[in-house]
């Protein structure tokens, strides 16, 4: 007597209006739950991960639902459509297990074939300080990066060259073990040897098994003109080594750049204050500036006001990795002296019994006129 199989939507815990993500999250959480890896001996909790997984493949194919939706599980060729030689996982199944860590899913290149998991080296950070005209100009600068290095000895491996290496009794040298249950077939990394298909039986006598010894690489870096607080270099392939031949990482120089004791950084423009005295302001004069460019010559015209800007165009900060640069905006600042000598008192009053009286209140400007009208 068969047993009548449960409904895909009741399998998966769902409603039948359900939509993709709502059921690949119900299929996940089941996957995770019941998984051979986490449940190992449970036949029953096996029986729920294959009726999870037949439920969730007929489901996430548009045309299976609409067969299965109408006829029932007879409109799927009983569930899946194929037997247990021809089961075809679900399109995101083996993304989903790689995701979770729980191993590779069927279809994956055969059950006599190792597959050895290449992992990437780790990314490497690396904090540099330089100076703000560094900053403006561009510089080489040479590092000294602490990394690992694959050990010469034993290339990487971790034993001794000629006999430290045997074939992992577990997996018989395939770096994977395979479990056939009905339909699915799932693999995953042997946890004896890590994917390698083989064991240390003597460790290597330089790196103590490890298969990296530790050393400081000396690196020179090149620091373009314009770079930022923050700015990050990326030199590729400089990270950390990669495991069972995987690709180094990178490292990364995070710069920071110190403050200027005249100049402030805005984007690519710089702010600078210039004092100047009273009758400078009201006379007009010209100063000398030293900017990055070098002694300019900048012109301050009669009756300029304190808070007064000037811009001197092209000599702000250079555009990273581009033509042109920002702009230079000086901000004057008009000094009124707090102590006068006899002589310059008398100036002073000469000169304000000859000035217009200016204290009377300022005219109103048109919005604040508009807004008196309508209130």
């Amino acid at each position: 007597m068969s047993v009548a199989k449960r409904d895909y939507y009741e399998v998966l815990g769902v409603s039948r209006d359900a939509d993709d993500q709502t059921l690949k999250g119900a299929y996940r959480k089941l996957a995770l739950q019941y998984h051979p890896d986490r449940n190992p001996g449970n036949t029953e909790a096996e029986e729920k991960f294959k009726e999870a997984n037949e439920a969730y493949s007929v489901l996430s194919d548009g045309q299976k639902r609409a067969a299965y939706d109408r006829f029932g599980h007879s409109g799927v060729n009983g569930g899946g459509g194929a037997g247990p030689s021809g089961y075809e996982a679900p399109p995101d199944l083996e993304d989903l297990f790689s995701a979770f860590g729980l191993g590779d899913i069927f279809g994956g290149g055969g059950a006599g074939k190792r597959r050895t998991r290449t992992q990437r080296g780790d990314d490497v950070r690396y904090d540099l300080e330089i100076s703000f005209d560094d900053s403006m100009k561009g510089m080489s600068a040479d590092i000294l990066v602490p990394r690992l290095d694959s050990c010469g000895r034993c290339k990487g491996q971790g034993a001794e060259p000629e006999d430290g290496l045997t074939t992992c009794p577990i997996c018989k040298g395939k770096g994977e073990v395979v479990f056939q249950q009905s339909f699915l077939s799932v693999r995953r990394t042997c946890t004896q040897c890590g994917g390698r298909g083989q064991i240390i039986r003597r460790p290597c006598k330089d790196c103590k098994g490890e298969g990296y010894t530790r050393s400081e690489r000396k690196l020179k870096i090149n620091i373009p003109a314009g770079v930022d607080n923050g700015t990050r270099l990326r030199l590729q392939n400089e990270g950390q080594p990669g495991a069972n031949g995987g690709p180094p990482g990178d490292l990364y120089v995070v710069l920071k750049v110190k403050e200027h004791p005249i100049f402030e950084r805005q984007e690519n423009d710089l702010h600078c204050k210039v004092p100047i005295n009273i009758a400078q302001a009201a006379l007009g004069t010209s100063v000398e500036l030293l900017t990055f460019d070098g002694l300019q010559s900048l012109k301050i015209p009669e009756g300029t006001q304190n808070n007064a800007i000037l811009r001197l165009k092209g000599l702000g900060v250079p555009f990273l990795n581009a033509g042109g640069r920002g702009d230079l905006y000086v901000h004057i600042e008009v000094k009124i002296p707090s102590k006068l000598t006899r002589e310059q008192r008398r100036l002073f009053e000469q000169l304000r019994d000859t000035l217009p009286v200016e204290n009377l209140p300022e005219n109103k400007g048109l919005f604040d006129k508009v807004r008196d009208i309508f209130n």
